[in-house]
């Protein structure tokens, strides 16, 4: 029988306009759906005008203009729902999705639906959860004490992934799920028997875990931000869609 990371996959990754999910935007989307390890990817993307002016240092990022957004970029709604209208389609037919640092993105996202669309993300995904597996969130829970940051960079970097073009949507998403797969061969001993769905429920336990040590890490050093152990997605607060 294959084992989950040598099968199906779909990979979803944005560009924003910031790290704040609560008021920032999405500016562009990418979602990866990859067959088998090697196969060709099939690639949906997507360009957002958000209808905010995009900060310079955001644009330092992903390299996304205002200028760009506006000639090229399609109004916001209709794409919210396009992309979890596809969200659902691959929750639907079975492929786990793998999202690096899934509360920022999911989150983003469900945060735009509300803020356009008047809906959330979780009405798209309701008869068909998603089963969600996140390169971070894994990483960090199978190889706990490595030192060093856990970027997508930094994670390519050690499990030897190929990252082109860092910072567009549709590279990042790739690499996530080449991330994905090598740390299920890494560790197949203690993921191989284990099925996604399985994996996202521990996958909840393990990042709250984390929020917690991250928090008192916090604590100890006098920092007062607070560390959120809500996976895979934040809950909603009241002035989100605001």
């Amino acid at each position: 029988m294959t084992c989950w990371y040598e099968g199906p996959l779909a990979a979803f990754d944005t560009e924003t306009t910031g790290v704040d999910v609560e008021t920032d935007r999405i500016v562009s989307a990418a979602v990866v759906v990859q067959d088998a390890p090697g196969t060709r990817p099939r690639v949906t993307r997507w360009l957002v005008n958000p209808g905010v002016p995009v900060p310079a240092a955001a644009t330092a990022v992903h390299g996304l203009t205002d200028e760009r957004l506006q000639r090229d970029g399609r109004w916001p709604s209709p794409v919210m729902e396009e992309i979890a209208r596809a969200l659902a389609e691959q929750a639907a037919r079975g492929r786990p999705l793998v999202v690096m640092n899934a509360p920022f993105d999911l989150t983003l996202l469900d945060r735009e639906l509300r803020r356009h669309r008047a809906s959330s993300l979780d009405r798209y995904v309701e008869t068909t959860p998603l089963r969600v597996l996140d390169p971070r969130v894994l990483d960090k829970h199978l190889d706990r004490y490595r030192k060093g940051r856990r970027t997508l960079t930094d994670l390519c970097a050690h499990y030897e992934v190929t990252l082109d073009g860092a910072h567009d949507a549709a590279a990042d998403a790739q690499a996530a799920m080449d991330v994905v797969r090598a740390v299920g061969h890494r560790f197949a001993t203690r993921l191989a028997r284990l099925s996604p769905a399985e994996l996202h429920t521990l996958q909840a336990v393990w990042h709250a875990a984390q929020a917690r040590g991250l928090q008192a890490w916090f604590a100890r050093s006098g920092t007062e931000e607070a560390v959120d152990p809500a996976w895979p997605l934040r809950p909603d607060l009241p002035a989100a869609a605001a």
